[in-house]
């Protein structure tokens, strides 16, 4: 998979990184893919391709429910270890995760990228440190690169779910496959704990914000479906409520294109994802 490498530095202090996402100053920002929105000194945040770690500030949109996290101890780990690779030695945070302290100010890094989402971050895969090709040029990412890249490390660790778009190339997918199949074989981190294909019984909000660990999709789901449930648990509607979202995804190994809500089982309070996380491959909105 050809992708652009972009050197420059990640730089935390005024922003709110947790374990997949993170802003990122490039040493010239006229390569930043033309949908990618920067600011003013050309910073972007970044989505980390191919991994979602459990939400530390999550702002749910309508209902009230204002930001929520998954249990914390975990999703801190995630957003500490994502910040311990790329070479930050010492982070001081406020109430709202916002980081107000930072040694270093900036560490030197890398990423290799080829789009943007909607909310224009860039894609991409993240390093720490210096490369030696020249900034702009056109790299393959192979396995040997994959396996450099904080993306791959999270995974690795268990602190990350794969989470798999159509744009990534099949090879990547497959050897990210291989390290969350690893982690969760070995009980690292989020495997210990996570109860998204097991099944759980939502009693309340608390249950998915401090008591149980389970897919950040599907966590973010269910808060959109709780902010307009009026305060109730309830979830009779939740299956019609996934179907209005229009989750499209691609199940492996068959390639069976279908919606979100179609993996995930519905039994009273009861709820489970029917398939592997990696298993899936959702399509880019």
């Amino acid at each position: 998979m050809t992708m652009t490498l972009i050197q420059g530095n990640f730089r935390v202090i005024k922003a709110a990184p947790d374990g997949d996402s993170i802003r990122f100053y490039p040493h010239n920002p006229q390569l930043w893919d033309k949908r990618v929105r920067p600011n003013r000194l050309g910073g972007a945040q970044l989505r980390l391709d191919s991994i979602d770690t459990l939400e530390t500030h999550f702002q749910v949109g309508g209902g009230g429910l204002g930001t929520q996290h998954q249990p914390l101890e975990l999703a801190g780990a995630a957003a500490n270890e994502l910040l311990k690779f790329l070479g930050f030695k010492k982070i001081t945070r406020n109430a709202n995760e916002v980081v107000t302290a930072a040694e270093p100010e900036a560490v030197p890094g890398f990423i290799v990228t080829k789009f943007a989402d909607v909310y224009g971050r860039s894609v991409a895969f993240a390093f720490k440190g210096t490369s030696d090709v020249e900034d702009g040029s056109e790299v393959y990412l192979d396995k040997s690169l994959i396996k450099k890249s904080v993306n791959y490390h999270m995974l690795n660790k268990g602190l990350a779910y794969p989470t798999f778009y159509s744009k990534l190339y099949p090879d990547i997918r497959k050897e990210l496959t291989i390290a969350a199949e690893k982690a969760r074989k070995e009980q690292k981190g989020v495997w210990e704990v996570d109860k998204t294909n097991e099944g759980f019984v939502l009693e309340d909000l608390e249950t998915i914000t401090d008591n149980v660990v389970i897919f950040p999709k599907l966590f973010r789901r269910l808060l959109g479906y709780l902010a307009i449930n009026d305060g109730s648990a309830e979830l009779d509607g939740f299956s019609d409520y996934l179907k209005s979202r229009s989750d499209r995804i691609i199940i492996l190994p068959d390639g069976h294109v279908t919606g979100f809500h179609y993996v995930v089982k519905v039994e009273k309070q009861k709820i489970q994802l029917t398939v592997q996380p990696e298993d899936l491959i959702f399509l880019e909105k």
